[in-house]
């Protein structure tokens, strides 16, 4: 079938259009987030097609898959399409409540135009934290790319992934990520990282003027795969694909014990813990330790091949897309 999605985040797209549909990805000129078009950094398939947002209205579209509470208006602007009513849509969630959980209602209840709307959730503490109202709700874990069993650990240091980490500040750890690089070196992946080192400095951290990096994709999990072990530092976040890709290279992790973390972390395959002690402590461990670290980090490879498979994912998207499309 032919179904309409934004590009909006980049790891989870590149699964999604992996399967055996044709998707049209709305582009513009400044391909600003209304119209990023196809990824320029991943490989996408030819069943991921570009068309100009101008254009949707001549596009037979048979399902609409909603990622973001505006995107309802654009399809109604530029494909003169109600969702729900003109085509059928479904709602995905990506992301964990902003705000208090207990007071965080969904846009599918508040915005009349997704009422009634199906919602995905990528994970179980979305769907639990989400007030749906009468919405049906399943969830759909991540599934990825298979990277391959690149670890190799051989330099002691600690690894994390995270775009702008100084905006991002608190919900992102950065702090407790700076503060891990006062006993241990520790590299920092991503967008943004450029003004971490500066921020380091100021609090008395040094260090990091060496350690950041903004690495196109196809370089990413090569460099990451050479660190001893992974910390995923998130406070408040879905479930980052940055830790599930990290297990999938074979790297052990260090991640706090928020959200979907303790779901998707066996103990086997690291740590996981509000103890921030702990984990620094078991970052020294296994620094000291490459053999330990490695059979982590095996288990954490064969504990995501398992469960975040790209296969199930695809599946599992196959059976809503036609439900959806059926309704």
């Amino acid at each position: 079938m032919r179904v309409l999605i934004w590009h909006v985040h980049g790891s989870w797209a590149t699964s999604f259009v992996a399967g055996e549909h044709e998707y049209v990805i709305p582009v513009t000129d400044d391909r600003g987030p209304d119209g990023r078009g196809r990824a320029q950094s991943w490989d996408w398939p030819q069943g991921a097609v570009e068309v100009p947002l101008e254009r949707l209205a001549e596009q037979d579209i048979d399902v609409v898959v909603l990622q973001r509470p505006h995107e309802a208006a654009l399809v109604r602007r530029w494909a003169g399409l109600r969702v729900g009513v003109d085509v059928p849509a479904v709602y995905v969630e990506h992301n964990a409540p902003t705000e208090h959980a207990v007071r965080s209602v969904h846009p599918v209840v508040e915005q009349p135009e997704l009422a009634g709307l199906p919602v995905v959730h990528v994970t179980r503490f979305n769907q639990m934290a989400w007030d749906c109202g009468d919405a049906s709700t399943e969830v759909v874990d991540h599934g990825i790319h298979d990277p391959g069993p690149l670890y190799t650990g051989e330099d002691a240091s600690v690894a994390v992934a995270v775009n702008e980490p100084v905006r991002r500040w608190r919900v992102a750890g950065t702090d407790l990520v700076i503060d891990l690089g006062r006993h241990l070196p520790v590299h920092v992946y991503g967008m943004g990282t450029d003004q971490l080192p500066d921020v380091a400095r100021a609090r008395g951290v040094v260090g990091f003027e060496d350690r950041v990096h903004d690495l196109p994709q196809h370089e990413l999990h090569q460099a990451m795969a050479r660190h001893r072990a992974y910390f995923h530092p998130y406070r408040w976040t879905s479930l980052g694909l940055s830790l599930l890709e990290a297990m999938t290279l074979g790297m052990p992790v260090l991640a706090l014990s928020t959200t979907e973390a303790p779901e998707a972390v066996p103990p086997e395959a690291g740590l996981v813990t509000n103890d921030v002690s702990a984990l620094r402590r078991t970052a020294h461990r296994w620094l000291a330790d490459p053999a330990e670290a490695r059979e982590r980090g095996l288990a954490a490879r064969e504990h995501a091949l398992q469960h975040y498979g790209l296969n199930r994912f695809l599946t599992d998207w196959d059976r809503i897309l036609k439900e959806v499309a059926a309704r």
